[in-house]
């Protein structure tokens, strides 16, 4: 936009250029974490030290997958980040790191053997939930929240297939989970009570790693082939997303 209110076609073909970038990360992404095998991402704040308790249970989380000989997959960071993919290296597994280019608060950590590098958010969290088959987010920021519930988001409406997903530190969880039982589910209806069953709340790394490799190794990975989704259409309780669309069906503009 000019400075006058004027559209600028400079402007205009600078947006188009943008979508071959975006392009480019997602071929670039697909291309290396395609070859990763099974992994678990584990999410939580940037800002913690490696003294804290937190970051311990990162690691030993970490390690803990790489011994069900799962990858771990984190955001690249410093704090848990730095913590899931030093336990991954230690332990001697796959420690692939997602890095964003921020102002502040993302120097990539030095303990990953896969690194890649993401200008944009979107893109990169495409990735965290396309190539994992499990899920473990310990305390953070705004960044973790929008991880864990874009996650719930697309395990709830089958937009994922289903996978197991621990929240690890009951101190920092539990107050929110009350609140998405007590406002979001029982004042306001705005979820269903089966929602709460998409993920457990542990202290223990151990319970955690078991949650989510144990849901992988019974289950495997289940992709939306058309079987899958017809079985899923027929279950009522489930025909709903949490849209209120059909699973898999778009939906419909009334041209009443």
């Amino acid at each position: 936009m000019e400075a006058n209110g004027e559209w600028s076609p400079h402007t205009a073909a600078e947006e188009t250029w943008r979508i071959f970038r975006i392009m480019a990360e997602f071929v670039e992404g697909i291309e290396v974490m395609s070859q990763v095998g099974p992994a678990i991402s584990i999410f939580g704040s940037a800002r913690t030290k490696p003294d804290d308790r937190n970051y311990q249970l990162a690691v030993d989380c970490a390690r803990l997958v790489v011994e069900r000989k799962l990858a771990v997959i984190t955001g690249g960071g410093p704090g848990i980040m730095e913590a899931a993919n030093r336990g991954a290296k230690d332990a001697g597994g796959t420690s692939v790191g997602l890095n964003i280019a921020l102002p502040h608060e993302q120097d990539p950590n030095p303990y990953q053997n896969i690194a890649l590098d993401f200008h944009y958010f979107f893109v990169r969290k495409v990735m965290f939930l396309k190539y994992a088959v499990g899920m473990i987010c310990l305390p953070g920021g705004f960044g973790t929240m929008d991880e864990f519930f874009e996650s719930m988001t697309l395990l709830q409406t089958g937009k994922a297939p289903p996978m197991g997903v621990a929240l690890v530190g009951t101190d920092f969880w539990n107050p929110l989970i009350d609140w998405v039982r007590e406002t979001m589910l029982a004042r306001y209806a705005n979820i269903s009570p089966e929602d709460l069953d998409l993920f457990i709340v542990t202290d223990e790394p151990a319970a955690a790693v078991e949650h989510v490799v144990g849901f992988y190794e019974q289950h495997g990975a289940r992709p939306a082939t058309p079987d899958a989704v017809e079985e899923f259409r027929r279950e009522p309780q489930r025909r709903l997303t949490g849209e209120g669309t059909l699973f898999g069906v778009s939906p419909r503009i009334s041209t009443r």
